[in-house]
């Protein structure tokens, strides 16, 4: 049977299975714990020799509905969804990495991964920041002990763009675990295991939930690494198929150890919310495109940071990767000191520090998401202290030209 399109396989994907009641929906499942008629099954499935629920913490009806559709929107082999995008990249590292490995990051970080990184090395965890848009130097950064490569498909909030393919074809080939974080472009457009990514992380609270309403994160293994191969398995989990073993390590200890699950009702929203990801998106890159132009002639901004411009240094990388050049931007004003003045006098835009909604959201980064950093850090990210973010949303465009224009003016 021919594979159903991007937008069919979300809006169907539950029918696939049974549903209680031919709903069109999974329903919400808001259960803790699961009995089983014999002590036998209950044991069986507690050591994985069979599918099933053992507890709520770890799994539940409505989020495996979720991660299956998740793995159909990164062409993946497996996902497990986490309460936020953090708590699912903080399990990916805590549980796959250990004292005296070596994690290489890029230097263009949003504000809360680059605090966690730092965090993990109070741990004993080294971290290299490069920066990535040139495989080279994530080349020069590799020790004895590296373990993991970790980079965002369209940096925050700067918008460079790593040397994703190259990467990927070196972490292969050294055999380092390839993280790559999907967020700002989403599944829609663009794919991770098409550069030889490992695992890719979302945080779905963002683009591909899209309303604003609800917290989650996920992580899907893209069948690109090679398990068996990876030192820091435990034994207890080098069961089965080994294609199984990293995600099995993060659900366990992830889920099981740290309880960073994913409420059942959340997940219903997430899933609901994913069905319009495609047409929510393209709206969006259609608007920031637009807006970005306007911006670029406009006498009172000096930068624009937005790879669907030409005179962007990645262009033709994010034309050749992605299927849209995705709705973040920055922009710089020619005086930093007119920041707070031209957000203030924005009316349907939102002041905001959210990313991917419906509605377009502004915000001055180096006062707010990213002070904490210091000038020294968010000079090497490129952030000016007048640096403006914007996450475009999908108003009509009409009136985002108009709203800008009247606060630039």
């Amino acid at each position: 049977m021919k594979e159903k399109g991007f937008t069919t396989g979300i809006v169907h994907g539950d029918r696939e299975s049974p549903i209680e009641h031919g709903s069109v929906h999974k329903p919400v499942h808001n259960v803790v714990l699961y009995g089983y008629e014999t002590a036998e099954e209950l044991a069986a499935v507690f050591q994985n020799r069979q599918p099933g629920y053992s507890y709520g913490r770890q799994n539940n009806p409505t989020t495996t509905a979720l991660q299956s559709k998740l793995s159909r929107l990164e062409q993946g082999i497996d996902t497990i969804c986490f309460a936020t995008g953090m708590a699912a990249l903080s399990a990916t590292c805590l549980t796959l990495l250990k004292t005296g490995d070596h994690l290489i990051s890029s230097q263009f970080l949003f504000g809360n991964t680059n605090s966690f990184f730092q965090t993990l090395t109070q741990y004993g965890i080294e971290v290299s920041f490069v920066d990535a848009t040139d495989v080279e130097n994530v080349k020069a950064a590799v020790q004895p002990n590296t373990r993991m490569v970790f980079v965002e498909t369209i940096a925050n909030p700067c918008t460079q763009i790593a040397d994703l393919k190259a990467i990927g074809a070196f972490c292969h080939a050294q055999q380092l675990v390839y993280v790559v974080d999907n967020t700002m472009s989403s599944p829609a457009l663009f794919q991770p295991k098409s550069v030889g990514a490992s695992l890719s992380i979302n945080s779905l609270s963002k683009i591909i939930a899209g309303h604003g309403e609800v917290l989650g994160g996920s992580v899907t293994d893209l069948g690109s690494y090679d398990w068996s191969q990876y030192p820091n398995i435990n034994e207890s989990y080098r069961k089965g198929d080994p294609q199984k073993w990293g995600l099995q390590q993060i659900r366990k200890k992830g889920l099981r150890d740290m309880g960073a699950t994913l409420a059942p009702d959340s997940a219903h929203r997430i899933a609901i919310g994913a069905e319009t990801l495609a047409l929510r998106v393209q709206k969006a890159c259609s608007n920031a495109q637009a807006l970005a132009e306007f911006f670029d002639q406009h006498p009172a901004i000096k930068q624009v940071y937005y790879p669907g411009l030409p005179c962007h240094p990645q262009h033709e990388r994010a034309k050749a990767l992605f299927c849209g050049f995705g709705a973040l931007m920055s922009i710089d004003l020619v005086d930093d000191d007119a920041c707070f003045k031209v957000l203030n006098k924005l009316k349907c835009v939102v002041l905001s520090s959210h990313l991917g909604d419906n509605r377009t959201l502004a915000i001055p980064v180096a006062h707010t998401i990213f002070f904490e950093m210091g000038p020294q850090r968010r000079a090497s990210m490129g952030i000016s202290e007048g640096t403006i973010r914007i996450s475009v949303g999908i108003e009509d465009q009409a009136d985002l030209l108009e709203d800008f224009a009247q606060a630039l003016a």
